[in-house]
């Protein structure tokens, strides 16, 4: 649509000479011949006055402007009225073009300081962060001893921990990551070591999984054994003295026993290998192995009213049985002789109450009445005759079903084992055992 300011295009006069005051062209005086026609006289000083009107002289038609470089393409009923809006689109435009300047500066800018940092960071930085991994562990070997301990059930982050807090290795994310690394990492055993200080991760991993970088007792208590000859290899073994142990069993209170024990740590003291903390007391170790033996009776699901009777059973077959297979049998001989009743008359109860070692036992050793004699007294002995292990508890637990009420060992060498239901072939058995014994001088 065309605009009604402009009825038409113009002549290059009409650009020249815009309307002024009180001519025709200007209808009921609505130009103020007071006020300047340029509505831009009151800005400062035009960045553009020393462009003369000859800069428009030598535009001579309107195809010569359309030419022109002010000129923005579109059709011609847009074209300036005045020099002053010619100006104005002149600096509008200009304006444009210095703020698309100064924007590409700005953004080359940016992007040349995002380029500097990014760079400054791989330059700088990655250097510190090789540095602070390579510093999460020391260099090793490391120098001096230093002594730490090993808790039952300690991880590998646990042990790092430790190890770091003794300043034996830098962290214990290293530690940790040496462990995990190592397919033997998460089998490192309970107990003290000695280290040295400034370690590598792996180099404390290695010690600890040396057996003999352990630095603690250690003993092996075998099934069977009573409270005497226990007490002999932890002595041993500790340096402790054998009176240190006997003061400590007879101070009980402090070494976990049941009410049914009365005192009596026979049957109490596990047959397991100890690693006990260096200079651990006597109690201390005693109490640790009371503490493996109610363990195992939990876990077998031994009432605590039958832990008493049911260690005493397994003490006797503990004692009598020399193979596995037979240790269920025995125990189910006892039941059956005490369900009669009959007296059990077992040798090992004879044995033990007179404290003497041997295969056969005489007259006069049947005959004492001490209170472990199932010769002497019915029904079981006062308590255990030695400390069983898992295996012979598990039979005094479940024995297996029969009728026998006797049994003998033919063959000590071998552990066989006869078992029977009446006298007559129990005495059959008891001749074969006889003839091994003669067969065999000084072993009976």
């Amino acid at each position: 649509m065309t605009d009604p300011r402009h009825p038409g295009p113009r002549g290059l006069d009409e650009l020249r000479d815009p309307v002024q005051p009180g001519d025709p062209g200007d209808p009921g005086g609505l130009l103020d011949p007071l006020e300047p026609a340029d509505p831009f006289a009151d800005e400062p000083a035009d960045p553009f006055a020393d462009e003369t009107d000859e800069t428009y002289e030598t535009v001579e038609t309107h195809e010569a402007y359309e030419a022109y470089e002010g000129h923005d393409g579109f059709d011609d009923e847009a074209l300036p009225v005045t020099r002053a809006e010619v100006r104005e689109q002149q600096r509008d435009r200009r304006r444009g073009r210095s703020r698309r300047v100064r924007g590409v500066i700005v953004l080359l800018v940016t992007l040349a300081l995002v380029a500097g940092a990014g760079w400054a960071a791989v330059t700088y930085l990655r250097p510190l962060l090789s540095f602070s991994s390579e510093s999460g562990d020391y260099p090793g070997p490391g120098t001096g001893e230093v002594a730490i301990t090993v808790k039952d059930g300690d991880t590998a982050s646990a042990i790092g921990a430790t190890l770091q807090a003794a300043g034996v290795v830098k962290t214990a994310r290293a530690f940790a990551q040496a462990a995990a690394a190592d397919p033997k990492g998460n089998t490192i055993q309970p107990g003290s070591y000695t280290l040295r200080s400034q370690m590598t991760a792996a180099g404390a991993l290695a010690l600890l999984l040396d057996p003999a970088g352990r630095s603690v007792p250690r003993v092996t208590i075998r099934e069977g054994l009573w409270e005497s000859e226990t007490f002999a290899l932890l002595a041993k073994a500790s340096g402790l003295p054998v009176s240190d142990y006997v003061a400590a069993a007879k101070d009980t209170a402090d070494l976990g026993l049941p009410a049914q024990a009365k005192g009596n740590l026979e049957g109490y003291l596990f047959p397991a290998t100890y690693e006990f903390a260096k200079g651990s007391t006597a109690a201390e170790q005693l109490a640790q192995m009371v503490a493996k033996t109610m363990q195992v009776l939990t876990r077998l699901r031994v009432p605590p009213a039958s832990m008493e009777r049911t260690l005493t059973i397994a003490s006797i077959v503990e004692a009598e049985g020399r193979l596995a297979a037979d240790r269920p049998k025995i125990a189910r001989v006892i039941e059956n002789r005490l369900a009669a009743p009959m007296r059990l008359q077992l040798d090992s109860t004879v044995s033990y109450g007179v404290q003497k070692r041997a295969l056969t036992t005489t007259d006069a050793e049947r005959a004492n009445p001490n209170p472990w004699n199932t010769y002497v007294h019915d029904g079981l002995p006062v308590g255990p005759i030695s400390n069983p292990g898992e295996v012979s508890l598990a039979a005094a637990i479940t024995p297996e079903a029969g009728p026998w009420l006797y049994f003998v060992t033919v063959n000590p060498a071998t552990g066989e084992t006869k078992f029977a239901t009446t006298d007559a072939e129990h005495q059959q058995y008891v001749a074969e055992f006889q003839k091994w014994c003669s067969d065999n001088p000084g072993k009976c």
